[in-house]
């Protein structure tokens, strides 16, 4: 992006009240632009393209600082202090493949100065800010270089010539210990809810699911967690039985939770194929 590209939109910050945005980071979820899954045989022409970071998504109101779910995230003081007053969307970042002490960390209601010091604020949206995606991330580009401040980084967005580059990006990523990557329209704006405008592309889909049920463990497994029965946002219901670790047979997520899982495809009826537990969603 040119230089006048960014000087001009730093200079277009949304109207929008630091108030409304309150009552937005306590919506998120229905507020919030959320990722389709990329077809296989994604054209990337038009689109931005960025690292997808395995984090905790974070949305900032100009003083405070929540979670994807509206819950609000525990920062220290001064990590939010070095926040520029506008509103952001983002994700806390460790690093690869550091998920889950990444969550550890910011699920604490006492935050730990040493642990916070390693996290990054991955910025990558201003959410209900006007102009299309190429001009919010200009902005949020100028931001991060006037804030100056390594913690605090706007996430690289940049076009990709031809499909065979970008599965080379994608698996350059992934053998680096990525997850994945994400395409935004560069012409699009901001919209609320599953767009797709925006894309993630990994090798894996993953997608999120209600736990409604328990289902006992056999051989070795008896007497702890056999598998989970989930029912999807569509209402298909089906059970995840493979990747938990020991630890997460003996204690499984609760019912009424939601976790995430991982698959390749769908049956005929949408059922997804290969299912295999990822996560808890806690935040």
């Amino acid at each position: 992006m040119s230089e006048v590209t960014r000087r001009t939109f730093l200079g277009c910050l949304a109207a929008m009240p630091l108030g409304a945005w309150a009552e937005l980071a306590r919506d998120a979820p229905s507020r919030l632009l959320l990722a389709q899954h990329a077809p296989v045989d994604i054209d990337p022409a038009g689109y931005l393209v960025s690292e997808k970071f395995d984090g905790a998504r974070a949305l900032w109101d100009g003083s405070d600082l929540r979670f994807r779910s509206g819950r609000p995230v525990a920062a220290p003081p001064w990590f939010t202090a070095r926040l520029p007053a506008t509103p952001l969307d983002g994700e806390l970042w460790l690093g690869r493949a550091r998920f889950d002490a990444l969550s550890a960390a910011v699920r604490r209601q006492v935050p730990q100065d040493d642990e916070w010091r390693q996290i990054r604020y991955m910025v990558f949206d201003r959410p209900g800010a006007v102009g299309p995606f190429v001009a919010r991330a200009a902005t949020l580009d100028g931001l991060a270089r006037q804030v100056g401040w390594p913690q605090f980084q706007a996430v690289p967005q940049a076009p990709v010539a031809s499909r065979a580059e970008l599965q080379g990006r994608l698996d350059e990523v992934v053998r680096n210990g990525g997850e994945g990557l994400m395409l935004h329209r560069a012409d699009a704006a901001y919209v609320a809810g599953r767009s797709p405008a925006l894309l993630k592309l990994k090798p894996l889909h993953d997608a999120e699911a209600l736990v409604i049920g328990h289902l006992a463990g056999r051989g070795r497994h008896v007497g702890r967690l056999g598998a989970l029965r989930v029912r999807t946002a569509e209402g298909i219901e089906f059970l995840v039985g493979t990747g938990f670790s020991d630890a997460e047979r003996e204690r499984p997520p609760p019912l009424g939770a939601v976790v995430t899982f991982t698959y390749r495809g769908t049956t005929v009826a949408g059922v997804p194929r290969f299912a295999s537990f990822l996560r808890l969603r806690d935040t």
